[in-house]
């Protein structure tokens, strides 16, 4: 399958033309429900009660050059960025949990967090 434009921007950005587009990435979105279990000893089975909050990992690979690179890790440390998950059509806010790049190759792997309460 082709890879999908990717667009992220800084938490602190308000125009369209604060989106960085990165062409041809491979996106993956991985979500998770907040799950109780109760263990309740002498009756049959186990309670299973769902929290109402969910988790959403979205991993991203593809090329970027230098100066992408650069903008790119500024919001890595300056705060929170948002990014357009191409699936839902919508504007997430999230944390990055992983940030690599191979200067070798132009090659970079993200894992950015969702969290939703």
């Amino acid at each position: 399958m082709a890879g999908m434009d990717f667009f992220i921007r800084p938490a602190t950005g308000t125009s369209s033309s604060d989106w960085i587009r990165i062409a041809n990435a491979d996106i993956k979105v991985r979500m998770t429900r907040r799950l109780t279990r109760t263990v309740v000893r002498g009756q049959e089975g186990d309670d299973l009660h769902d929290e109402g909050s969910e988790s959403t990992m979205y991993t991203i690979n593809g090329e970027l050059t230098i100066d992408e690179y650069k903008r790119i890790v500024a919001m890595f440390r300056t705060g929170q960025p948002y990014i357009h998950d191409p699936f839902e059509e919508r504007d997430v806010k999230v944390i990055f949990a992983v940030m690599e790049y191979d200067s070798s190759n132009e090659t970079f792997h993200f894992e950015l967090l969702e969290d939703v309460i």
